[in-house]
């Protein structure tokens, strides 16, 4: 990982966090993408201890928002002349339904649609980088969750595990489809389970999410050390290098369920996601 550069959502706490400082006590550089400054400055000062000569970097945006995901990417792409890796890290899970300001649900457009956007405004720079990689953090919490193409934006009957459950789908099925296309190109794509990891993920939900996730952390959690190994495994080792469209889970590529093996309907989300990518502000 010497000297290589590394893009990292969702890496001012958690297994994205631990990510970031281990690839970067690689020699990675890291570019950070986060949306709190306070969070994020004492995130990038704990990089800078592990690699202080890298020039690690940080940028700011709501990863929620179409236009500030599509200005993040451009601005990191201006800014780096290629990108080795791209870890899709950034996720969220709320209680009670919330729409962005670009008619989305928000953990929808958090989940899936930053996935899809950012990975498409460096695409170029990771063409530039090849052989370079981009990994996706899903979750077996995709497992018995379907689709509704007539209702993608859970209008009806939101829950906030049902809406987190679709969202991992997505990044499974957007991971496939992103593998086909890239094909020939040097970049590969991965996602992975990280398992269930003791981090500040839900505690900011509401509800009863908050109370049941934070009682199930105590209960059940791995550290966040142990979620992140496979995101370090997939982004540095060599043996990884060759896998693109699988699903790792403990570094090992696992199944995921049926419904995330269906490459029509990861083709047919590719193509709903292009439609509300192009919704303005």
């Amino acid at each position: 990982m010497q000297g290589k550069v590394v893009v990292v959502t969702g890496a001012t706490s958690g297994i994205g966090q631990v990510a970031a400082e281990q690839l970067a006590a690689m020699g990675a550089r890291i570019v950070l993408v986060a949306r709190d400054p306070h969070r994020g400055e004492v995130a990038l000062a704990r990089l800078r201890e592990r690699g202080p000569r890298a020039g690690h970097v940080i940028h700011y945006a709501d990863l929620s928002r179409v236009a500030d995901t599509r200005r993040v990417a451009s601005a990191i792409a201006a800014a780096e002349p290629r990108v080795d890796v791209l870890i899709n890290n950034a996720g969220a899970l709320y209680a009670t339904r919330q729409v962005t300001g670009d008619g989305l649900e928000r953990t929808f457009a958090t989940n899936h649609m930053s996935y899809f956007l950012l990975t498409e405004g460096l695409r170029a720079r990771l063409a530039a980088a090849a052989p370079a990689r981009v990994i996706n953090t899903a979750s077996n919490a995709h497992e018995g969750a379907r689709l509704d193409w007539s209702d993608l934006q859970l209008e009806r009957g939101y829950s906030g595990l049902k809406a987190y459950g679709r969202s991992k789908l997505c990044n499974i099925l957007y991971t496939r489809e992103l593998a086909r296309r890239l094909e020939g190109t040097g970049v590969t794509a991965n996602s992975l389970h990280p398992g269930f990891v003791a981090t500040r993920f839900g505690d900011e939900s509401g509800g009863w999410i908050s109370y049941g996730v934070r009682l199930a952390k105590k209960i059940a959690a791995i550290s966040p050390e142990k979620g992140a190994d496979t995101i370090v495994f997939l982004a540095s080792a060599p043996e990884a290098a060759g896998a693109s469209g699988a699903y790792f889970y403990k570094r090992r590529p696992a199944t995921p369920s049926r419904e995330a093996q269906d490459d029509a309907a990861a083709r047919r989300l590719w193509a709903e996601t292009e439609k509300l990518a192009g919704v303005s502000e």
